[in-house]
C-alpha cells in the first residue's frame, strides 16, 4: 500500500483576511480528505528588532509592541481553532517568534508537513503607508516561504471561501 500524498498540512495565519481564508481552506481540506491541520502564527520579532535598532522604537515601546503581537497571535489562533471546532475538527495551533518565513518553514519541517497554505494578496482598496508596508512585509514573507519551503506551498486566492466554508 502506498503512502498518502497528503497527510499533514499547515496554514500560516497573520490576522489578514487572506490568511484567514487560507485557514478556512485548510479546515475544509482537512475535513474532506481526513488530514491533520496545524495553524501557525509567528510574532515577527525579527522586524521589531530591526525597527528598534534603527531607533524607530524605544525599548518600552518595543516591549509593549511585542506583547501586543503575542496577544494578537493568541487571539487569531483561538479564532482559527474555533472555526475548526465549528466543523467538528480538532487542529493543532502554534505561536512562534522570529522571522515569519523561517519560522513557518521550521514549523512545517518539525511537523512533517506535506503542504503549506498561505493567504494570497489582500484586496484592500485603502492606500496608506502603514497598509502598504504591511502588504510589503506579507508579500516578502509569502515569497520567502514559497522559495525556501521543503514542501509544496499553496497560495490561496479564493475570496468566496467564506461562503463555501459556511456550507461545507
Amino acid at each position: 500500500m502506498s503512502k498518502p500524498f497528503l497527510k499533514n498540512i499547515l496554514a500560516a495565519v497573520n490576522g489578514s483576511q487572506s490568511s484567514m481564508q487560507a485557514v478556512m481552506y485548510g479546515i475544509i481540506m482537512a475535513k474532506q480528505y481526513n488530514l491533520n491541520l496545524k495553524i501557525v502564527y509567528v510574532v515577527d520579532t525579527a522586524t521589531v528588532k530591526f525597527l528598534a535598532s534603527s531607533n524607530f522604537f524605544v525599548d518600552e515601546e518595543k516591549d509593549y509592541y511585542l506583547e501586543s503581537l503575542r496577544k494578537d497571535g493568541k487571539t487569531y489562533l483561538n479564532y482559527a481553532e474555533n472555526l475548526a471546532k465549528s466543523k467538528g475538527l480538532v487542529v493543532e495551533t502554534e505561536l512562534r517568534e522570529g522571522s515569519v518565513w523561517s519560522e513557518i518553514i521550521k514549523s512545517a519541517d518539525e511537523s512533517n508537513t506535506d503542504m503549506i497554505l498561505i493567504g494570497g494578496h489582500e484586496n484592500n482598496n485603502m492606500i496608506s503607508g502603514s497598509i502598504e508596508n504591511r502588504k510589503s512585509f506579507a508579500a516578502t514573507a509569502r515569497s520567502e516561504i514559497a522559495t525556501f519551503a521543503h514542501c509544496p506551498v499553496l497560495i490561496i486566492h479564493k475570496p468566496e471561501i467564506e461562503a463555501l466554508f459556511k456550507i461545507s
